[in-house]
């Protein structure tokens, strides 16, 4: 049985079979505003058989289904619907028409058509969200990419609701909206967002070219709206992509819609992009906050060309898809002038590389280019493999090609292929005719193999500190237990450079050369003669994707000045290094602290201070010895209260420092600083205590049990929000005791009635590192539980339970017995099994991490 699984063998079965050319889709979505339940669906396919009395079926996923009539003969919905699939027997060569009559269902878990009312205005809001599989929840469809086509929208909703798809809004008759069809596109990119939104339009006009643009949120939050902000980011986007894609933006109108409870950063609609609303900022945020803001806008808005206009053949080039607009964002944001942004491929290094190193350690790492058998692989493909390291990779693959003939292969890519369906061999063709470079051994050695490499230098001076040998060493580390495949050495295309303090301290690049690394030793005699600098580092300007390591000298001399480089680039290589040290269980936990509150103050990067902040906390929380792990975070909490006091008034380093220091406060004089931020009875010049601050401040004193219910409800009432009702929930549940726990718990795992965004903010107070012998007790009830969860929620629902719940604070040898033992009797599917198997290999990772640092 199916279930609602699709096979990539049936994908090539029906793709050979039918080309598909219409749909029409008309929705009846009057009643959205009641109790939500279901909604009248009805779908009529046009579509082309190469063959005469052939079988084929078309996906649905619906809690009933009226009519099927194929051909104007109707079809027994008790004999051809079963399995979220509408089998179509004696297909006629050529023509076949299909009318489907359904009703499918409202959702609330992000999945297909999400239904939510905000408890401002008691009005309910709905947006789609379809990739991979989920169109078939709202009509029926020929649910692969590779079968386009075009699709016209109908919609009756309620009077006063706006009705956004992606062709431009027609004008309402009698409540119904007919749109435009779409040019051929793939379902998943398929959309419609409903409800009484407030919008504020522009237009992009450049050379004769006019594209109407459009930003749409919830009423409730049109004053924290930034619309001028969020239209200059696209502009620049519009204006750098079509030079650099050559080809112009090949849709009617772009709209960005900020729609609540969005599992994802955002969606690339065509035409519709819905975006998570907590990018609309009620309170102060820092720049860093923005430029993921830009850098999410500029990712879908690269995917209309890139995704959209061309798109996979099939899910196991998703890693290209993404990749792609993730590095092209990146670059935008870089180099588009004009940008508030240069320093992205720093943010780049620091936060997206750190998540591609961290999977690609992983038992469940696999090539960039994944075997991808069917639907379930995909569901959890979505990860730092195929953004990040992908990413990465494409960086390497430019600085390999050169930049200029990497984006004339890819202005013949969409040329070639417009509307139509690729495979990466496609690409990687264009590639090849515009750089002259054979990359089918570089495809082979990047995108087929798994795993990471580490590069080290070997140096040799004399007595005067002149080099007399330099060469690059390449290690391919065993994979992780259970992963698939060898190691590889690879090629990398890399610049090594040199660094020494100037006559103001800072630390100044004087030397660059870039190379190419192959095999495991490269000599690097351009380099012979010179004078050995207080720094060589390896992969300078971040060009490939490698663990890099510092030489010993090069290590002593960055330890005490990694705070002194001049530029914020390799300042974040450096720091990248030390945490992946620390994770790796070379450098102690006690002694990463160390570096990092040497060298935290001179950082001005504000998104390196915030993922420094992260890294210490969870390195304390799960790397240090569970012995000294008190003292260290004391040692912590005090320095971050010591730089929150210190930073300028207003700026965004304040910000950053009160909310690492609320996360640990600890200490009684802490918290009563805490709370009488809180209340106004203590201040801390140019701090604003706002919103979002607040509920930081509530969630940490519910968690050490300060505040229990009396004060939890009491901020709600100040903040009656979506948003607020999440705070609330998590502070609700971070409370340390057994009742808290419990309910929380039985509100997660023993009922389905939350929805997705509540369930997450339950999830987050839940699990508190310091509560690990109150929550002790759940590690059981979890493996006791998970798989039925898996196999009775959607999935988005069950992946934040199966990865949110597992007992990962319980680092013992046990937890790992207890996985074993599960893994071996429970049979879980191969999704469920890789969730269960990364959060595995972290238990264990903490384990050698505790074990070093107990021995520093």
């Amino acid at each position: 049985m199916p279930g609602t699984n699709l096979t990539r063998e049936e994908a090539q079965q029906r793709a050979k079979l039918l080309t598909v050319e219409a749909y029409e889709i008309d929705l009846d979505l009057s009643g959205a505003q009641g109790e939500g339940g279901t909604y009248r669906s009805v779908t009529t396919v046009r579509f082309d058989s190469a063959e005469s009395g052939a079988a084929s079926f078309i996906d649905l996923v619906a809690p009933t289904v009226h009519e099927v009539t194929l051909n104007g003969d109707p079809l027994d919905p008790a004999e051809v619907f079963a399995d979220s699939r509408i089998a179509l027997p004696g297909l006629l060569e050529g023509a076949n028409v299909l009318r489907v009559v359904a009703d499918c269902a409202y959702t609330n878990t992000g999945e297909g058509l999400h239904r939510f009312v905000d408890p401002v205005d008691q009005q309910a809001y709905l947006y789609t969200q379809f990739e991979v599989p989920d169109a078939r929840r709202v009509f029926a469809s020929f649910e692969q990419p590779d079968l386009k086509a075009t699709f016209q929208f109908t919609v009756k909703a309620p009077s006063g609701w706006t009705v956004i798809s992606n062709s431009p809004t027609p004008e309402p008759k009698d409540d119904i909206w007919v749109f435009e069809p779409t040019p051929r596109i793939s379902s998943y990119i398929t959309a419609l967002i409903v409800g009484p939104y407030h919008s504020v339009h522009s237009v992009y006009e450049k050379d004769g070219q006019s594209v109407p643009l459009g930003i749409y949120c919830r009423p409730s939050l049109a004053e924290f709206l930034d619309s001028d902000a969020i239209f200059e980011v696209t502009r620049q986007g519009f204006d750098w992509f079509q030079e650099k894609f050559d080809y112009a933006y090949p849709f009617a109108k772009y709209d960005q819609l900020f729609v609540p409870e969005f599992n994802a950063g955002a969606m690339e609609n065509a035409g519709a992009v819905t975006i998570r609303d907590q990018y609309v900022f009620r309170s102060k945020v820092t720049d860093a906050a923005y430029e993921v803001r830009a850098e999410t806008i500029l990712h879908e808005l690269a995917h209309m060309w890139f995704g959209d206009l061309v798109t996979m053949e099939w899910w196991n080039d998703l890693w290209l898809n993404e990749s792609f607009a993730t590095y092209t964002s990146i670059a935008c944001l870089a180099y588009a002038p004009g940008s508030r942004w240069p320093h992205s491929w720093t943010t780049f290094a620091n936060s997206m590389k750190t998540w591609a190193y961290r999977q690609d350690q992983l038992p469940s790492t696999h090539p960039i280019m994944a075997e991808i058998n069917d639907l379930d692989d995909v569901l959890v493909n979505f990860d730092g493999i195929t953004y990040a390291k992908g990413a990465s990779v494409l960086k390497q693959l430019v600085a390999y090609v050169g930049m200029d003939e990497f984006f004339q292969g890819v202005q013949r890519y969409f040329k070639a292929h417009a509307y139509g369906n690729t495979r990466l061999s496609d690409l990687l063709g264009a590639l090849e005719e515009t750089s002259g470079r054979d990359l089918k051994n570089w495809s082979k050695l990047w995108l087929e193999t798994a795993g990471i490499n580490i590069l080290r230098p070997e140096i040799e001076t004399d007595a005067n500190g002149t080099i007399t040998a330099f060469a690059v060493r390449q290690e391919a580390p065993a994979l992780p237990a259970g992963a698939k495949g060898e190691p590889t050495l690879r090629p990398h295309r890399i610049a090594i450079g040199f660094y020494d303090l100037d006559a103001d301290g800072r630390l100044v690049r004087g030397e660059r050369v870039e190379l190419d690394v192959d095999g495991e030793l490269t000599a690097v005699p351009q380099l012979v003669g010179k004078a050995r600098p207080a720094v060589v580092l390896l992969n300078d300007d971040d060009l490939s994707y490698s663990k890099v390591r510092l030489d010993e000298a090069s290590l002593a001399f960055v330890t005490e000045h990694l705070g002194d480089f001049d530029a914020s680039l390799p300042r974040a290589l450096c720091w990248a290094s030390a945490w992946d040290m620390t994770r790796d269980a070379e450098l102690a936990t006690r002694d990463y602290l160390e570096l990092v509150l040497s060298g935290i103050g001179k950082e001005s990067d504000i998104g390196v201070v915030q993922s420094l902040h992260r890294q210490v906390k969870l390195a304390l929380d799960l790397y240090a010895d569970p012995a000294w792990r008190e003292a260290g975070l004391t040692r912590w909490t005090e320095a971050t209260l010591a730089h929150l006091r210190a930073a300028e008034p207003g700026s965004d380093h304040q910000l950053a420092w009160a909310r690492a220091f609320a996360a640990t406060a600890r200490t009684p004089e802490q918290l009563d600083l805490l709370e009488g931020l809180l209340h106004g009875e203590q201040s801390i010049e140019g701090l604003t205590v706002d919103t979002e601050l607040r509920w930081a401040f509530v969630q940490r004193l519910a968690a050490v049990g300060r505040f229990d219910e009396a004060e939890i409800a009491g901020e709600y009432e100040r903040d009656k929000t979506a948003a607020g009702e999440r705070h609330a929930t998590t502070a609700r549940a971070s409370r340390p005791t057994p009742e808290a726990k419990a309910e929380a718990w039985e509100s997660v795992v023993e009922s389905d009635k939350l929805p997705n965004a509540v369930q997450e903010a339950v999830i987050g107070g839940f699990v508190q590192t310091d509560q690990r012998e109150l929550l002790a007790p759940y590690a059981e009830k979890y493996f006791a539980s998970v798989k039925d969860v898996w196999d009775t929620r959607s999935h988005e629902i069950a992946q934040q339970i199966a990865v949110g719940l597992y007992p990962a604070l319980q680092v013992d040898q046990s937890t790992l017995d207890t996985t074993d033992a599960w893994l071996t009797s429970a049979h879980p599917n191969a999704a469920l099994r890789r969730l269960i198997s990364e959060s595995r290999a972290g238990v264990e990772r903490a384990l050698r991490a505790q074990a070093a640092d107990a021995r520093a």
